[in-house]
């Protein structure tokens, strides 16, 4: 049998290749995809990974003495005055989640919305969040990328400048002042926003609230500058209400980091500490009740059940500073406990829950900031009001976070009446307050605390420490950066001083 060979022109074959690519590029887009994302939804991305992340409950908490762990390995920091870096180190958590997951975002929404405008108010939003971003940033770790950052993508500079912490609290000052003058109801208002729903007068609150927290950093660096940004921003509107109050309301979704650390493999690692036990106790706090939980006779972390479970302000026992693994079951015999299983912790299935809301600008904050603002002289207004004020939205708020934690009226008003503002007190009462209503706010409470000096804490007396002076200063830089801008990091480092526990920031002199 004869195979038959069949020829086709070469023509007719390249008119056949040239039919198949019309309507080729058409063809392969997907018709339902969209081709571009609404800054809003990048806004509200950065706004959900503002949430602490779980290595401050290693640091920040621990250096404040609140919360802390008696053991070793990756949750080693404050608990030890030792250093904690690596790829996966304590000292990563903020800068880690804040610059990949928050700033980089809020610097692509600026960028497609600043000459829009119909986009102005989001516009104006996204700088008074980078504001506070930043500020949470510098504040851990002193001089930062912050002109330069978040521009990888967009200019392809991946290796940042560091800016110093004063040019970047200028910069900070201006931006929230601009920014929230800026902000205007009769344009759109991004009603789609998780944060107010658009709410203009809240973000002009939120805006004046970061900024009074700006020049109360100052206190120390530059009082001159500390008391005219208090004044303008008293002047200004700052939050009056805890429905003013900037958090963020995790869902099973999107889970309290915190809260997952402190409900995972960490469950029966943390504890509240004697110091803040102890404080609240020997003030008949009625926030211990909210806050705090006991699994009375427990001897491991199995034996930590809702059977054992014990809220009773009166059992609480916090876990004394200066013990670790090793020696802290000698302590809690001596302490006539089963075993260290059996201290306080932070209610988990509370306020430490896994769809916790997160506060991060709050009215119990803000108040107590007025009152060191008054009773300096730098605004008008009553500093025992303010004072009480502050106290009364704080207690207010945990029944906001949780509804098995609500103080009830009577306890506030008697707690007030027993603890009355006293002038000469005055610093070291409101401060200490902060340090209160800062509670789970790792970075806040940590700023405020070198801020201000206050509370008195005891130094963390454990032997071990890296730490030269009584307090660790800051938070060192993350590895990553040693790999990747090292020549940034060392300019840096030769400014601020030494990459380590033991250097202060800008702003703490």
């Amino acid at each position: 049998m004869k195979k038959k060979l069949i020829y086709i022109p070469l023509v007719a074959l390249l008119l056949g290749v040239s039919g198949c690519e019309k309507g080729f590029d058409e063809l392969n887009i997907n018709p339902t995809a969209a081709t571009s994302i609404n800054p809003l939804f990048t806004f509200n991305n950065a706004m959900i990974n503002s949430t602490f992340p779980g290595q401050t409950l290693i640091f920040e908490t621990a250096i404040v003495q609140q919360v802390f762990s008696p053991n070793s390995g990756i949750i080693a920091g404050g608990n030890y005055n030792v250093d904690n870096r690596g790829p996966t180190g304590a000292n990563t958590g903020i800068w880690q989640r804040y610059y990949r997951d928050v700033v980089r975002y809020l610097v692509d929404v600026m960028a497609k919305t600043k000459d829009d405008a119909n986009r102005s108010n989001l516009y104006n939003m996204a700088r008074i969040w980078k504001a506070y971003a930043s500020m949470v940033l510098t504040d851990s770790y002193g001089d930062i990328p912050y002109s330069q950052a978040g521009l990888g993508f967009l200019q392809a500079n991946v290796t940042p400048k560091y800016d110093t912490q004063e040019s970047i609290y200028n910069d900070i000052l201006k931006e929230l002042t601009e920014a929230t003058a800026a902000l205007d109801a009769s344009k759109p208002t991004e009603a789609g926003e998780i944060m107010y729903g658009g709410n203009i007068e809240k973000w002009k609150k939120l805006g004046n609230s970061l900024l009074l927290r700006a020049g109360m950093r100052l206190v120390k660096v530059n009082p001159t500058l500390a008391q005219s940004t208090a004044a303008k921003a008293f002047a200004g509107g700052v939050m009056t209400a805890n429905a003013d109050n900037a958090l963020i309301r995790n869902n099973p979704n999107y889970q309290n980091p915190v809260g997952g650390t402190l409900n995972s493999t960490e469950a029966a690692n943390f504890y509240l500490t004697r110091t803040f036990v102890d404080y609240l106790r020997a003030n008949e706090d009625p926030r211990l009740a909210s806050i705090a939980v006991r699994y009375v006779g427990a001897k491991s972390g199995a034996e930590q059940t809702a059977a054992k479970a014990n809220r009773d302000p009166s059992v609480q026992i916090g876990m004394p500073l200066g013990f670790d693994n090793g020696t802290i079951p000698a302590q809690a015999t001596a302490d006539k406990l089963a075993s260290f299983y059996d201290y306080s912790q932070v209610d988990r299935t509370r306020l430490a829950r896994l769809d916790a809301p997160t506060f991060l600008v709050t009215t119990a904050q803000t108040q107590l900031l007025l009152a060191e603002a008054a009773q300096r002289g730098w605004i008008t207004g009553s500093a025992a009001d303010f004072y009480a004020a502050g106290i009364t939205a704080h207690m207010q708020q945990l029944g906001d976070a949780d509804a098995n934690s609500a103080v009830p009226a009577a306890a506030i008003t008697a707690y007030l009446q027993k603890h009355p503002y006293v002038a000469a007190n005055g610093l070291e009462q409101i401060n200490t307050q902060y340090w209160v209503a800062s509670f789970l706010n790792g970075p806040e409470a940590f700023a405020n605390f070198r801020r201000s000096d206050y509370p008195k804490l005891a130094p963390n007396p454990y032997p071990g420490k890296e730490i030269k002076g009584q307090f660790i200063n800051r938070i060192s830089y993350p590895d990553s950066e040693l790999s990747v801008n090292a020549a940034n990091l060392s300019e840096a480092t030769s400014r601020q001083g030494p990459d380590n526990l033991d250097t202060r920031v800008w702003w703490d002199k």
